[in-house]
């Protein structure tokens, strides 16, 4: 039996505690967010043959790939319900429709639902971005133009290979004691039409993980869940927000969703209120990572959501409340060659705004790629580009086990917005080592804000993501 009493259908670490000076020479524990994805990206190696109760080999997924954050700015709306004005943004102009039995703009409740027209695709679009085109093996790539509807695109989207749902907050008690959090869902496609009619054939591969940062004592705990789509022991329905592996789940519940994800002694179980509702990235949703035809995704983020629940702890429950970011992208094929890991950061400020921010890297450290969206207080959506936003690493912390040396401290500036901020990791020691099975080592966890925005002092809280210090190239993982 698993943790949570649910029957052990597929592979599980057990959770590892974070603490620094318990460390020592132990590998670190599977990733919160990339590095389950980069368990998904790199199941031709780390899987292949690998079997599961009752099951055959599994076949290894070939050339799957994924992308962390993603790029500039879209659309939101404000607040739940048809009174609420949808914002139309840079990029794609949202309405409301009514009439959609089950569905309120962007949060899935009972009064019509919220569709986002994308702009048309622009010139000089790589060939074969224009359609979504299909890869040779099936797969459809992302492309411009994707007519977003909610709460529908909060469901799966399996014509595409890789898709996830990340949820990250930080959380605390009435008595003031400070969580971090991070569960997160993945789906790798592995065959888009097998031709065996077995149960057990795999499509789908599903992967979820979860974290949770005790940062009054330091500790970092970390557990997954591997399964099959097959037998209903993980998977995600289209239409709406269900997914699912093993006892955890995601879904929608009305407007609200709702987490659920323990592990033996520790986990969370939430509600998260749609707060602003979807703000769509880059080009109406269309996040490019490079030049190459297909290497993009579909994305949105939901940047502020209330959330009010328990986090489990020592096996004791502690009633928390806080805000949550929550992404969701999907797509096909992602890194271009040469692009060593990324930096990213989701800061949520006390005046109200909302800052994404994500850069690619070289392997000599110079930025491939830049790009941010700022979310103004109402759920207005901005496109800040590589010349809007600058990223300047600050004091390092060398991880005792991976020898890698991570910018723990960073100042972010936003000179159009005349908004500077001094960015600091809530604790050093987040980084994660997924040496048992991709060999990919990264660091993600909870970050504090200070800063000014037109000459106003401002403070927040966040999350940071920074790979490609340590092991092989991203672009070599992701290929």
């Amino acid at each position: 039996m698993s943790g949570d009493g649910a029957a052990r259908t597929g592979r599980r670490r057990a959770p590892r505690d974070r603490r620094p000076e318990r460390r020592g020479g132990r590998r670190a524990a599977h990733p919160a967010w990339a590095g389950a994805v980069l368990v998904c990206l790199c199941l031709s190696g780390a899987l292949a043959g690998q079997r599961f109760a009752g099951a055959s080999p599994v076949p290894a997924p070939c050339g799957v790939s994924l992308e962390v954050a993603a790029s500039a700015p879209g659309a939101g709306n404000r607040g739940r319900g048809m009174r609420a004005a949808p914002v139309v943004s840079t990029f794609g102009t949202p309405r409301a429709i009514p009439g959609a039995p089950g569905e309120v703009p962007g949060d899935g409740g009972p009064r019509g639902s919220l569709e986002i027209q994308p702009p048309a695709p622009r010139r000089g679009a790589p060939a074969g971005q224009e359609a979504g085109a299909l890869t040779p093996e099936g797969w459809r790539q992302a492309g411009p133009g994707y007519p977003w509807r909610f709460p529908r695109d909060h469901g799966s989207h399996p014509e595409y290979r890789i898709e996830w749902w990340y949820y990250t907050g930080n959380l605390a008690s009435d008595r003031g004691r400070r969580f971090g959090y991070q569960v997160t869902f993945f789906r790798v496609g592995v065959d888009p039409a097998p031709e065996n009619p077995s149960r057990w054939a795999v499509r789908d591969l599903f992967m979820a993980h979860l974290a949770v940062t005790d940062l009054g004592t330091g500790r970092h705990l970390v557990a997954e869940r591997l399964d099959r789509g097959s037998l209903g022991w993980a998977g995600a329905r289209t239409g709406t927000l269900d997914v699912w592996n093993g006892g955890w789940r995601a879904s929608l519940d009305g407007g609200r969703h709702r987490l659920k994800a323990v592990d033996r002694s520790f986990g969370v179980e939430l509600d998260l209120e749609p707060g602003k509702g979807p703000t769509l990235h880059g080009e109406g949703g269309l996040s490019r990572k490079g030049p190459s035809a297909g290497n993009a995704s579909q994305y949105y983020s939901m940047t502020r959501m209330p959330t009010a629940g328990r986090v489990r702890l020592d096996g004791g429950w502690v009633d928390v409340a806080g805000a949550s970011w929550m992404d969701h992208e999907f797509g096909t094929t992602f890194l271009e060659p040469g692009q060593v890991g990324w930096d990213w950061f989701s800061l949520q400020l006390d005046d109200g705004a909302d800052l994404m921010v994500f850069q690619l890297r070289r392997a000599d450290g110079r930025p491939d790629d830049r790009s941010a969206t700022w979310v103004d207080g109402g759920g207005a959506a901005a496109v800040l580009d590589s010349v809007d936003v600058r990223l300047v690493p600050g004091r390092r912390w060398s991880s005792p086990v991976s020898g890698a040396a991570y910018p723990v401290e960073w100042r972010v500036d936003v000179p159009d917005r005349e908004a500077s901020f001094e960015v600091t990791a809530a604790l050093d020691a987040q980084e994660l080592d997924t040496g048992d099975s991709t060999g990919v080592t990264y660091w993600e966890g909870a970050v504090t804000v200070t800063g000014r925005v037109g000459g106003r002092p401002v403070r927040g809280r966040g999350y940071l993501e920074m790979t490609g210090y340590a092991g092989r190239p991203m672009s070599d993982v992701f290929r």
